[in-house]
């Protein structure tokens, strides 16, 4: 009996372990919700080149604003968005090459700021190893990504209690490669940049999932 008992305790795990894979476990996460497509848009970069959507094709974007005043003042937490999300992109590139933060630089009430080297400077000064090519200053208006409704809710909200009056200031926009809404979530708050950051992290293992099946 307690040679049995011990043979359990040395080789029952492992057997285990061999049992599900020979199964063919899979591994099961949650996928995003597909909110449907945002409409189309353009903005130009810090150093005058144009975008539109179809420049991010196969491409996840996440947008955000950013203002003048940051990063003592700014709708979003500058810090953890740059600490967690941003530094795990950079630091990631190999894999998450295809992954770029969009921040639409406006004046504080919503308006677009014209200024986007002033707010460059300070990214360079606050962000380690700022790369623009990862995380791209955009002048343009941002409410042509922002005019969005889900279940009759408008991401346009005004109001007080809002940054500058206008609630998609505060707000960080994940899109997928076909330009389609993932996730919505405030930006002001490392807990949800930290959420943020999980359901990056999501969509990129249901790319991975996409990828084995083909």
């Amino acid at each position: 009996m307690k040679k049995l008992i011990v043979t359990i305790l040395l080789f029952g795990p492992a057997s285990l372990l061999i049992f599900i894979s020979t199964r063919g476990c899979k591994h099961k996460f949650t996928e995003l919700d597909d909110m449907g497509a945002i409409p189309t848009y353009a903005f130009t970069g810090v150093d005058g080149k144009k975008y539109t959507d179809k420049d991010f094709a196969d491409k996840v974007v996440l947008f955000t604003t950013i203002q003048k005043t940051c990063p003592g003042n700014c709708a979003i937490s500058l810090w953890h968005l740059d600490q967690l999300i941003y530094q795990h992109l950079r630091k990631n590139q190999k894999k998450l090459g295809y992954v770029k933060l969009v921040s639409f630089v406006t004046d504080g009430k919503g308006n677009s700021y014209e200024g986007l080297q002033d707010v460059e400077y300070t990214l360079k000064d606050q962000v380690e190893q700022y790369d623009s090519s990862i995380w791209i200053l955009a002048k343009g208006d941002a409410k042509q990504v922002y005019n969005l409704t889900r279940n009759g809710e408008s991401l346009m909200q005004k109001g007080k209690k809002y940054y500058g009056g206008e609630s998609f200031q505060e707000l960080m926009l994940l899109i997928d490669k076909r330009n389609h809404l993932r996730m919505a979530l405030k930006g002001n708050s490392e807990g949800m940049i930290r959420k943020m950051k999980e359901h990056i992290a999501l969509l990129d293992k249901q790319y991975d999932k996409a990828a084995l099946k083909k």
